[in-house]
């Protein structure tokens, strides 16, 4: 339900069923959302829905796009982390269903929360499970990196920015510290508590949901079931503020504040189409109007008289120009360099015919 300043709502959006997770792409192109088994896109600027995705077996749990937005990962109840290429889901017939392009079945238990590092394709991802394990993935290769084994089930992980921590979420309300660039490195670690007392932040007297970490990485934030959200300093663990809430903390999370959200006359600049019901396509003849492509500028390119064709044609003008003096100029150049090499070659065969004639008559000079 996005809002504006007034609280007023702007759209209700009606789905197939009981929304379990949702996110949207950091690009603002595409929500997703998980429904039971199933994951379902839609394209924010037109509404359309663009797949239904049926490759968990039990329902979702976590959504997350990689910070270039060209893949997103799902976790589900099943014990299963999928890796989707979200180029292959939007070229899929919409007969078929894409294969994700990594199956990560490690998790014995449902799979509670994800994160992707940064990086894109080349980031790594992490995955908590009630399995009492959280697990480091490389996402291009889909290589398991790292496995840390608690003593309780880990129900939330998040990255620090430079990927220096992991942390991650425990039902008892406990947040653990696991440093990723500890040494020695191995795959499988186990954290014990009492040997590891200094990497963890007490606190909270419930299971922990949802944790989120400064761009800094100076300050943590964590939300729990026991009706609180903390703010903790990482370096001393030491918590600086408690928000009470009236009922269990499902989700927290820092973010930079967008520009005009201050501003009391704010309004969503595009109001939000009806989300789609059916698969873009599918839908009755009626909606001749939904065939082709649509494409979303940005606002300072709505703003602009010129199209993108117009600009493409000056700009290879200018290109061409810029090219034809390039070329002039270089004629120039060369006809100079030319000409100075040429006195320089001319000097030195002076040079060496002096020193021949000087060298012939010392050595031809007869003995006295």
């Amino acid at each position: 339900y996005p809002l504006c300043s007034q609280d007023q709502l702007q759209q209700k959006i009606i789905c197939p069923g009981p929304v379990t997770c949702l996110t949207a792409s950091p690009n603002g192109l595409y929500i997703l959302a998980g429904v039971a088994e199933s994951i379902y896109l839609w394209e924010v600027s037109n509404g359309n829905l663009l797949a239904i995705l049926n490759r968990h077996y039990q329902d979702l749990t976590c959504l997350c796009f990689t910070d270039d937005s060209s893949h997103f990962l799902s976790g589900a109840k099943d014990c299963l982390a999928l890796v989707w290429n979200l180029y292959s889901v939007l070229q899929a017939e919409p007969s078929q269903i894409p294969d994700p392009r990594h199956v990560w079945s490690r998790h014995s238990l449902p799979i509670t929360d994800l994160c992707c590092g940064f990086g894109g394709p080349l980031a790594r991802a992490a995955t908590a499970s009630l399995d009492q394990t959280a697990k480091l993935w490389e996402i291009s290769s889909g290589e398991l990196l790292l496995s840390v084994l608690f003593d309780v089930g880990i129900m939330a992980v998040t990255l620090d920015l430079s990927e220096y921590h992991m942390f991650c979420g425990g039902m008892d309300g406990s947040i653990f510290q696991v440093d990723l660039c500890a040494w020695p490195v191995q795959r499988d670690r186990t954290f014990q508590t009492e040997r590891e007392n200094g990497k963890i932040f007490k606190g909270h007297r419930n299971q922990v949901t949802c944790l989120s970490v400064s761009t800094d990485g100076s300050l943590l934030l964590s939300g729990s079931h026991d009706e609180t959200v903390r703010l903790w300093d990482i370096q001393s663990k030491q918590c600086l503020k408690t928000m009470n809430h009236k009922g269990p903390v499902t989700n927290a999370l820092i973010v930079l504040a967008p520009a005009n959200m201050f501003n009391p006359d704010g309004k969503p600049s595009v109001p939000l189409p009806k989300f789609s019901k059916h698969l873009h396509g599918t839908e009755s003849s009626d909606d001749q109007g939904n065939e082709g492509v649509t494409l979303r500028l940005g606002l300072h390119q709505q703003e602009s008289g010129e199209s993108y064709l117009e600009k493409a044609e000056k700009m290879y003008s200018q290109m061409c120009s810029t090219r034809e003096k390039n070329l002039v100029g270089d004629q120039e150049h060369l006809t100079i360099q030319v000409s100075e090499l040429e006195e320089e070659v001319s000097t030195l065969r002076k040079i060496n015919k002096n020193l021949f004639d000087f060298s012939a008559r010392i050595i031809t000079k007869p003995a006295k």
